[in-house]
């Protein structure tokens, strides 16, 4: 069978993913939503250990890893642990790059400095309070709603800690999956790792507002073993 390890973004938990989990599961795959939000200091590298259990628990089935925006790193790191495990990554308007990357690496100054700005005088120093919905790209009242009602606070340490990959991961295909208007470059990230780049409209957090095109391009991004592959 296949399952799909959906993996949240910064200020995000695994609720985000809700829309397209109903979607894959109608087309009969399974699911697995790793949680990075927990409170605390964590790092990345924290995040990758989550990560990778929820890899080691579904060891036998045929893994597509998926992560969004941060978790592009996230997912990477975790798949270069395990890369006998996933078999196909795809990054959803994710951040990543070779060994050593960091969003703040990746990121503009103008970005890394809001950034930290928002940590420092509200954050107590090591944590950055959620965006407001509009950040990423959310309009609509109900999802907007939504948003500010569950996203939480995110550990500055995300944005900082370098990956660690040897190598490994990047013998696994991937797929970059870029919104547009895009943000940040997306496409290049992905381009850069030989990733297949797609192009999907729709704002940042499109797995809220297009579930369905999403959903599509996941099933469509490794072989899936399932008769009832559509949606």
């Amino acid at each position: 069978m296949t399952t799909f390890v959906l993996v949240h973004g910064a200020w995000h938990g695994p609720w985000a993913w809700d829309r397209t989990v109903t979607l894959l599961h109608a087309a009969g795959a399974r699911t697995l939503t790793p949680d990075l939000s927990a409170p605390g200091d964590q790092g990345l590298h924290d995040h990758t250990r989550t990560v990778v259990a929820a890899l080691d628990s579904v060891a036998e089935d045929d893994i597509v890893l998926v992560g969004h925006s941060y978790a592009g790193l996230v997912v990477r790191e975790a798949a270069d642990a395990r890369p006998g495990l996933a078999g196909h990554i795809v990054l959803v308007d994710g951040w990543a790059g070779p060994d050593g990357s960091s969003l703040f690496s990746l990121a503009s100054e103008p970005f890394v400095a809001a950034v930290r700005t928002a940590a420092e005088t509200l954050g107590s120093g090591h944590r950055v309070p959620a965006p407001p919905p509009a950040a990423f790209g959310i309009h609509d009242p109900d999802t907007a709603a939504l948003l500010a009602e569950r996203m939480v606070a995110q550990p500055l340490r995300t944005f900082t800690e370098p990956t660690r990959l040897t190598g490994a991961v990047d013998r696994i295909a991937g797929t970059a999956v870029y919104c547009r208007p895009q943000t940040h470059p997306f496409d290049r990230f992905g381009a850069a790792l030989g990733y297949r780049t797609i192009a999907l409209d729709g704002p940042h957090d499109v797995m809220l507002t297009d579930p369905q095109s999403l959903a599509r391009i996941l099933l469509r991004a490794h072989p899936f073993k399932s008769e009832k592959c559509e949606v």
